[in-house]
């Protein structure tokens, strides 16, 4: 069965270890709790999935649809995010899903936006080579050829070159589950997740 959950990235932190003084980055993430919008199977839907919400706001920043979907399943407020996770059966509309349904040591997969760089060169976009920097040169950040002359006479589709780089949608695999605080709904993971402090992150179980 797959377990998943909604969060905010809070940032990173060292967590120490008294016994050996061993000092490990963690990623602190603010998980829940989820209420369960709506339950999908097979049966009726062609698929296994359940419906989890995140971030409460104010009726008047959602659009029509988006209230009325809330509504409709009888769930108490209205929220930012609706994320659907698959082949999890065993939540139970109206209920909440939070942290304690993972363990420290469960490994996860966590997704995100990650952070946008703006537009961006190929040194920095691709690791490109730069050139030589003396002796006359002046490709010294210059990407080169892009293709040949007459033959095909056109640029092949895909060709690494200058442009926006990040934000777009990352996945973290094989992250472990450092610690579980369900008092304040904190969800520490080993290691580095995609996105910016504050971003909203997926955290599935992974393996």
């Amino acid at each position: 069965m797959s377990k998943g959950i909604i969060g905010k990235k809070l940032g990173m932190t060292s967590v120490f270890d008294a016994e050996t003084g061993v000092a490990t980055p963690v990623t602190v993430i603010q998980a829940g709790p989820c209420p369960v919008v709506q339950v999908r199977t097979a049966d009726a839907d062609g698929y296994d999935a359940v419906q989890l919400a995140f971030d409460p706001v104010p009726m008047r920043k959602l659009s029509k649809g988006e209230a009325g979907h809330f509504a409709k399943h009888g769930i108490e407020g209205w929220y930012r995010h609706v994320v659907e996770f698959r082949d999890n059966t065993t939540a139970v509309q109206g209920e909440s899903v939070t942290v304690e349904t993972f363990e420290p040591g469960d490994k996860v997969k966590v997704s995100g936006v990650g952070i946008g760089k703006g537009f961006q060169g190929t040194i920095k976009r691709h690791n490109f080579h730069r050139g030589p920097v003396t002796h006359g040169s002046h490709n010294i950040r210059k990407p080169g050829s892009i293709g040949a002359s007459a033959t095909p006479s056109r640029v092949f589709k895909g060709i690494k070159m200058a442009g926006r780089m990040g934000g777009k949608r990352v996945t973290q695999v094989g992250l472990t589950v450092h610690a579980v605080d369900p008092e304040q709904n904190l969800l520490l993971l080993k290691g580095a997740v995609p996105g910016p402090k504050n971003g909203v992150v997926e955290i599935r179980s992974w393996k």
